[in-house]
């Protein structure tokens, strides 16, 4: 089978398309023949070595992937060969075949591509814990969004909106806030040329933000932190902005503001009953028709360059996804 491959840390650029066996499958496992494959932020962190985990070298990046089950171990039970699946093996999505335990698969929503499905799991649970977990979004807050127009902000758009938000999307071109719009945002703010601060604190006639969603940091963050409600809580996604931001904690006393970590792999693994409960909220969203998982940039496996591209520059309007199925 084709993979992609990262034999040492170092630029995205370094990895290799080149071909690979699949280890014995084991009995709680299924062998997956993957369609589609999300790539996501964290997965360039990871081959370049900067990411909170080190996998042994080489390795298959990728965490999350859509596919037919070609084979099932044993020991499975509720799935069976040629059934379409999403899944969460961590590592190895990208390839053209990855053997998943049966405990991280999903089955795939009817009406749902596998593009779209690919790159359902890691975004949407991320902003889901989030919102729900951790900020406890109530209808009728006010939600804004940085980075509004990217994998993981689109997400948080959509999300807040279901959850009855009034969402402020906040990115850094006309382009991509008209895509806001139609994702559903109420309200837009181009960073680059309007003041973050006081066109927050303008959109809610003073009072300031309930939730602030940060995938981005770098220099929004105080800015956006200055224009938090009275106990609002602020949610660190991550840095795609590559700076990590300092903020002067007088500001969280002044405003008896959260500042709230949102890392949802840690969480899933400490809490899988209610990770899977919210996968299982998640798809019946999808199921009922009130959610539509967001692909925009589809490549092929030859194109990773492009596709990592697509999200360490900014670029990418939604979900970045990889094919793996035949052109």
């Amino acid at each position: 089978m084709r993979a992609l491959v990262c034999e040492s840390f170092g630029p995205v650029e370094n990895l290799k398309v080149i071909e690979q066996s699949l280890p014995a499958l084991k009995p709680n496992e299924v062998r997956l023949q993957v369609h589609a494959a999300g790539v996501n932020f964290p997965d360039a962190l990871m081959v370049q070595g900067k990411y909170q985990v080190r996998p042994e070298l080489p390795f298959i990046p990728g965490g999350e992937c859509a596919g037919v089950i070609a084979e099932v171990g044993e020991e499975v039970k509720g799935f069976k060969a040629g059934d379409k699946v999403i899944a969460m093996p961590g590592l190895s999505a990208f390839a053209e075949q990855v053997n998943v335990d049966h405990k991280l698969l999903m089955p795939m929503p009817e009406g749902v591509s596998f593009a779209e499905a690919a790159g359902f799991c890691i975004t949407y649970a991320t902003s889901y814990y989030a919102f729900k977990q951790r900020a406890k979004l109530q209808e009728g807050e006010t939600l804004v969004v940085l980075g509004a127009a990217g994998g993981v902000g689109v997400t948080a758009i959509q999300l807040g909106k279901l959850m009855g938000a009034r969402v402020i999307a906040c990115a850094s071109s006309a382009e991509k806030l008209e895509f806001c719009r139609e994702v559903g945002a109420d309200e837009v703010i181009n960073y680059t040329e309007e003041d973050l601060k006081e066109r927050i604190r303008e959109l809610t006639d003073g009072r300031g933000a309930d939730v602030i969603y940060d995938p981005v940091g770098g220099d929004f963050t105080e800015q956006a932190y200055r224009a938090i409600a009275w106990g609002g809580r602020y949610l660190v996604i991550g840095f795609a902005a590559g700076d990590i931001p300092r903020l002067p904690l007088n500001l969280p006393l002044l405003k008896a503001g959260d500042i709230l970590g949102i890392y949802w792999g840690g969480w899933a693994a400490r809490d899988p009953k209610g990770n899977m409960q919210n996968f299982s909220e998640l798809l019946n969203f999808v199921t009922k028709g009130r959610l539509k998982p967001m692909t925009t940039e589809v490549f092929s496996l030859a194109e990773f360059q492009s596709a990592f591209a697509a999200i360490r520059e900014r670029r990418a309007l939604g979900k970045v996804i990889l094919s793996l199925e035949e052109s």
